[in-house]
């Protein structure tokens, strides 16, 4: 008599994308997310411990009067229609940031020049007088002291996401300006170098504040130093506030 035995087969299940792909499409969204707003918010506690100087958003302006001798106003307090070179970012020429206070663009025997910070990897960067357009150059703000003489020399540029930053790209090249550490009792001040006719001058940061689209404070020419204050868009890929990085001449090189 023949015996049979009955022998269950194992059922092989085919895998399946179908649940792992809306755990994973979630899963990139929140990455880019945070990738996105941890800057913002990093800038923002950031700025509550570090930047104590930050100013409040209407500043008084009396103190930008001849009447105080040793600041002037940089230009008449006028209205001006402004423009922009580059189609889609208004934010490219420096005349868009303070609309109420334009750039003068007198002639200038020199109208360029360079600068470099070591610790962000700048170097020689390009500067021009009075420009218009901030994705080929950082712009010095026409009418403001020029490197080397007593007042305020004051240079824009651009700034987006951290972890987009390249020393080399005009869109980005301010990007980790809030790294910077400003001189104090415990730690000496970050460098910045800049080439000017010929003379390479040396300044140490000194302060670093933030303020509002609609403060004018930044632009204040002090006579009593020789500074250099260099200023971006912050937080990080926002145009929200700005964020000014002061610097003292220490000695022509």
């Amino acid at each position: 008599m023949a015996y049979y035995r009955y022998v269950k087969s194992y059922q092989y299940r085919s895998f399946s994308w179908r649940p792992v792909v809306p755990f994973g499409l979630i899963t990139i969204g929140v990455l880019l997310l945070t990738w996105v707003t941890w800057p913002i918010l990093s800038f923002k506690l950031l700025k509550s411990s570090v930047f104590l100087g930050t100013v409040s958003p209407l500043p008084d302006l009396s103190y930008l009067t001849s009447d105080n001798p040793k600041t002037e106003v940089l230009a008449a307090y006028t209205q001006k229609e402004t423009r922009s070179t580059a189609v889609g970012d208004p934010y490219s020429d420096p005349d868009i940031w303070f609309p109420a206070l334009p750039q003068e663009r007198d002639s200038k025997d020199i109208q360029e020049y360079y600068l470099s910070i070591p610790k962000l990897k700048i170097h020689n960067a390009r500067v021009i007088v009075a420009g218009d357009d901030l994705n080929v150059s950082l712009i010095h703000y026409g009418g403001t002291a020029m490197p080397g003489e007593f007042g305020n020399t004051i240079i824009f540029g651009h700034s987006t996401l951290p972890a987009l930053f390249n020393p080399k790209d005009y869109h980005t090249i301010f990007s980790s300006l809030p790294t910077l550490k400003p001189q104090s009792e415990d730690q000496d001040g970050d460098e910045i170098f800049i080439k000017f006719d010929g003379i390479t001058y040396k300044y140490v940061v000194i302060d670093m504040v933030v303020t509002a689209p609609s403060d004018l404070t930044p632009l204040a020419q002090n006579y009593d130093g020789m500074y250099l204050t260099l200023i971006t868009c912050v937080p990080p890929g926002t145009y929200w506030e700005r964020l000014n990085i002061k610097a003292k001449l220490v000695t022509p090189q």
